[in-house]
């Protein structure tokens, strides 16, 4: 439940950081509220299951595999700012460009942890970052961050709520 717990609290910065104009103050505070709660509620479920866990069988998830997609991702993140930024692209832009990296990988990870589930928010995250890359280019460019970043930012929340309220079922039924 460790990739849920940075799942969790990346999507809460991804609102946190995001949630801006256009959207009137209110929103803005509504969103932000909700997403660091719906982290501290992941934290909790976090908390609770590895409490019952104890030291049960644990995969590893930092195979070899794992650490080529984070090379991989780390190159294309910030390789891919600087060239947004050498092409004079908007800077709203660049949510949308972490969003698409971030998005693939997930969908790259799936294969390597043998956990399709992640392939999902992955993929929404991954066309949340196009569409932003796509709205950087219109009049709609100060949307990009509503796009890309509290989207992507609620997508990852929502999973990691979701999969840590199903693994806190799955532990006390065990």
């Amino acid at each position: 439940m460790t990739g849920l717990l940075v799942g969790a609290v990346f999507g809460a910065v991804f609102v946190v950081v995001n949630a801006q104009s256009p959207l009137n103050p209110l929103t803005v505070n509504v969103l932000r509220v909700a997403a660091v709660l719906a982290a501290a509620g992941v934290v909790v479920m976090w908390f609770a299951t590895a409490r019952r866990e104890g030291d049960g069988e644990r995969r590893n998830m930092f195979s070899r595999g794992y650490l080529v997609v984070v090379l991989a991702e780390a190159i294309l993140l910030f390789g891919g700012l600087r060239v947004l930024a050498a092409l004079d692209v908007p800077e709203q832009a660049n949510v949308a460009w972490v969003a698409f990296v971030v998005g693939v990988h997930f969908v790259a990870l799936a294969p390597i942890w043998k956990d399709w589930s992640i392939a999902v928010p992955g993929a929404a995250l991954s066309l949340l970052g196009v569409a932003g890359l796509v709205l950087a280019s219109t009049s709609a460019v100060t949307w990009v961050p509503l796009v890309s970043g509290v989207l992507s930012g609620v997508v990852l929340l929502a999973g990691s709520l979701f999969a840590a309220w199903r693994g806190r079922q799955v532990t006390s039924a065990g």
